[in-house]
């Protein structure tokens, strides 16, 4: 490290002999006379035993801190929360998950601003931990590195979590024992690690490392491994060479990134929840994008990754034939990625991606341009009647590309999975679950305990799912989630009643219902908002401020 030492924000707090009480209350944390010449580097943790997402970033956030104070800074590691979506998944919990994001980025922005920290690490396991760590760095725009917790290694027989969901519809069905559903509860997690297949986790840690805000594989290495330690003091040594170089989130999180975070996400058959989250970060970096963009993009992307949950492998697997820079090269000398991108380390995508080794000749993981799985975005935003301001769909192919069927109409979440597994959903349906939006649920819910006991009772190709709601990056199926307006705020949804034709065309990006305009305008007439689920609290002022789920329901 070379130049004087920049201490643009921590010396407006310790410098100076007014400033004796801070230094006092610093010395008492174990602060030596030379750190207050130091800057001083934050370390955001998620550390958290309620889920393996998290249990282990206590020791990655202690790899970061040493990083840093190898390259002469000052760290202090402070933490924020999680939720866990995995364990919430069904129940009244996961209403606070999506919140969950905000009060990550809330949290750090307000610890990072309030001690004057001059950088910082941001580490993240669990889904939300990710676009909260980035919409922070985004806000605060100060020099800051993103470290993704790792991956979970698979269960037993390749098990993970979205096999225990499964398993339980296919419990309700008659076609699992109650011994075998237990097995498969007992041996789908083995240890710390964010949920295993390309879901919303792993697929936020690849779209941020393509945004460049991570370093180079940080978004492809298991929990448990040495390749996530030396990320993590990498990160630590990596953050001071951003506050020296007075590189910052501005400076990285361009519109060309973002076009390369979706494009990245699109060849990995990402998670629909990008579409959400990604949007979010572009609001807090001033950055215009909006959710036509996903589809002007996803014409010319294709999806190359046979991954969880609608392929066959996992993040591991992945991992072990080199991650995701080899496909990212790939894409870029196919002029996919714009290769001129700053990253954290301070050198360009094209740069980070010039030495990287192509996968090995015999995988079968990431499929060449020429034999695609979709030679276009799964991720198809879809608009029409039923949805004028917009939906998302994840159509992998492998549902087919269009559905027509009867709606049946659930107010939230518990009754729909409940009409799923006593057999009331049959082939032709349209299960409709609403007032799950991001005011109406409140929290915007995510589905997968009724797409995965859809898909248990083998009805994944006969019955499609929308909402209001939003899915797991392990839902897979015929299902169509984030429609706006939402059914809380007088959207379509709220006017459809059971028996309503609906169809979907993903070719034609549409959804409608086959009901008159005239006949939705009465029904309009009868219609009642219902009662708020909170008066006060955190979903209820979530619930006043978020917006749209089509501009990333954000909060500010």
């Amino acid at each position: 490290m070379s130049g004087p030492t920049k201490r643009p924000y921590s010396s407006q707090v310790v410098d100076g002999l007014e400033k004796a009480a801070a230094r006092a209350m610093l010395h008492a944390v174990g602060f030596s006379e030379a750190d207050f010449s130091k800057p001083q580097v934050g370390i955001a943790s998620t550390w958290s035993n309620l889920t393996p997402c998290n249990v282990h970033i206590n020791e990655l956030a202690e790899a970061a801190a040493i990083g840093a104070e190898d390259a002469n800074a000052k760290a202090i590691t402070f933490n924020t929360i999680t939720v866990s979506d995995g364990i919430s998944m069904g129940s009244p919990g996961m209403r606070y998950s999506l919140v969950s994001r905000e009060v990550i980025a809330d949290s750090i922005e307000t610890v990072v601003a309030g001690q004057g920290f001059d950088g910082f690490v941001a580490i993240g396991g669990c889904d939300k931990n990710m676009p909260g760590c980035a919409i922070a760095m985004a806000r605060l725009n100060r020099p800051s590195v993103f470290v993704y917790g790792g991956t979970i290694q698979p269960g037993k027989d390749r098990r993970d979590v979205v096999s225990v969901f499964e398993a339980v519809g296919q419990y309700a069905s008659g076609n699992l024992s109650e011994l075998a559903l237990k097995d498969i509860e007992a041996t789908a997690i083995p240890g710390p690690g964010s949920c295993g297949g390309m879901y919303t986790a792993n697929t936020m840690a690849s779209a941020i490392e393509a945004l460049g805000l991570s370093l180079p594989n940080s978004s492809a290495q298991e929990a448990i491994s040495p390749q996530k330690r030396q990320d993590c003091l990498a990160a630590g040594e990596a953050v001071v060479n951003l506050i020296q170089a007075d590189i910052k989130p501005s400076d990285i999180l361009c519109r060309e990134a973002f076009e390369n975070a979706i494009t990245v996400t699109i060849a990995l058959e990402g998670s629909t929840n990008a579409v959400l989250h990604l949007l979010a970060i572009a609001h807090a970096a001033n950055v215009p994008l909006s959710i036509d963009d996903f589809t002007t993009i996803g014409k010319r992307v294709p999806v190359l990754a046979d991954m969880r949950p609608a392929g066959l492998y996992s993040m591991s697997e992945l991992i072990a034939i080199g991650g995701i820079q080899p496909l990212m090269k790939t894409l870029l000398e196919a002029g996919l990625l714009h290769g001129d991108c700053l990253t954290v380390t301070g050198k360009t995508l094209a740069e980070n991606l010039a030495s990287v080794a192509p996968y090995p000749a015999d995988q079968n993981i990431i499929r060449p341009l020429s034999n695609p799985i979709k030679k276009d975005s799964h991720l198809v935003v879809l608009k029409g009647n039923l949805a004028p301001g917009g939906a998302v769909a994840k159509i992998t192919g492998h549902e087919g590309l269009k559905f027509s069927g009867s709606a049946r109409c659930f107010h939230g979440e518990e009754a729909a999975l409940a009409a799923i597994l006593d057999g009331t959903v049959e082939p032709g349906d349209v299960v409709v679950v609403r007032y799950e939006g991001p005011k109406g649920g409140p929290g915007m819910r995510e589905m997968l305990s009724p797409t995965s006991a859809i898909n248990g009772r083998g009805l994944s190709s006969e019955v499609a799912l929308i909402t209001d709601g939003r899915f797991s990056g392990g839902s897979h199926g015929f299902v169509i989630g984030h429609v706006t307006p939402e059914a809380f705020d007088g959207g379509p949804i709220a006017l459809l009643q059971d028996g309503d034709r609906i169809e979907i065309d993903a070719d034609a990006n549409e959804m409608n219902v086959l009901v008159s305009d005239a006949e939705l305008a009465e029904r309009r007439t009868r219609w009642q908002a219902p009662k708020p689920y909170t008066a006060r609290g955190v979903l209820a002022k979530y619930a006043k401020l978020v917006s749209s789920a089509s501009t990333g329901a954000v909060t500010d």
